[in-house]
């Protein structure tokens, strides 16, 4: 393979899910080159069967599980199939999410778009942890990422309200499970990320773009491995005493308070 992070998941078995295009496709990617055997699962089959193929050109082990998150019986699909064809389960990384339908104030927001949110953001989250869970304690351990975004360490975020809501509790969550399971061996720890540049950001413009990045104390919008990368090390031995942790992956927003 080509060179790339070293080995820190020599012999460990990875979901990723989101993993068609952005942060997940950059996870999988990244975890692969790692030394871990990566079920990536999205909803786009096309999508995600080029991610599986270019990580096994590259001399990797992958598998492609089209997967909505928020049905329980696919979700628990992918984890039995990621079991029947590696044998285990250690590594999650749940990114598939969203939740934006555009900016409104609260008032004028449709009903649906709440049970949108939180359908895809925090019930996607629950199911994959209720399952990926389960496969863990019969591995012996795990650790698991779950993908939250600035909008969640924020105290609210001005016409955003369902999309704050579902990250909000997408922490809460994971810290929860965090105190569930930290006495039989699975972390579970969360990455905020602030202004990515990916395929389904939407700055609507280079002016966007160069004022999102103005937002951005370092000057500059992130890249999809900034928090690939920072996926790993939580979901490493080097970060074993981890756990219920938020990690903001922003450029120095959320120092701002």
């Amino acid at each position: 393979m080509a060179a790339g992070p070293r080995p820190m998941l020599d012999g460990k078995v990875a979901i990723v899910t989101g993993a068609s295009r952005g942060i997940g496709a950059a996870a999988a990617r990244v975890f692969a080159e790692s030394g871990a055997a990566v079920a990536v699962a999205a909803r786009t089959a096309d999508a995600l069967e080029s991610v599986a193929q270019e990580i096994i050109a590259a001399g990797g082990q992958a598998i492609a599980v089209p997967t909505d998150v928020t049905d329980a019986e696919a979700v628990e699909r992918l984890v039995d199939t990621t079991v029947q064809r590696f044998g285990q389960l250690d590594i999650a990384l749940n990114n598939a999410g969203g939740g934006i339908s555009g900016k409104a104030a609260l008032a004028d927001v449709p009903t649906e778009d709440l049970d949108w949110a939180l359908n895809l953001d925090l019930r996607g989250a629950f199911l994959s942890m209720k399952y990926e869970v389960s496969a863990m304690l019969e591995s012996g351990g795990g650790a698991i990422v779950n993908v939250s975004s600035g909008a969640g360490r924020k105290a609210g975020a001005p016409g955003l309200s369902t999309y704050v809501a579902a990250k909000h509790g997408l922490e809460g969550l994971t810290k929860a499970a965090a105190l569930d399971y930290a006495a039989e061996g699975i972390r579970v720890n969360a990455v905020a990320p602030g202004p990515i540049d990916t395929e389904s950001m939407a700055f609507g413009s280079e002016e966007g773009r160069r004022m999102a990045a103005q937002s951005v104390p370092m000057q500059r919008l992130g890249r999809p491995g900034d928090v690939a990368l920072a996926a790993l090390w939580l979901c490493s031995e080097e970060a074993s005493f981890i756990s219920g942790a938020i990690l903001p992956i922003d450029g120095g927003q959320a120092a701002r308070g």
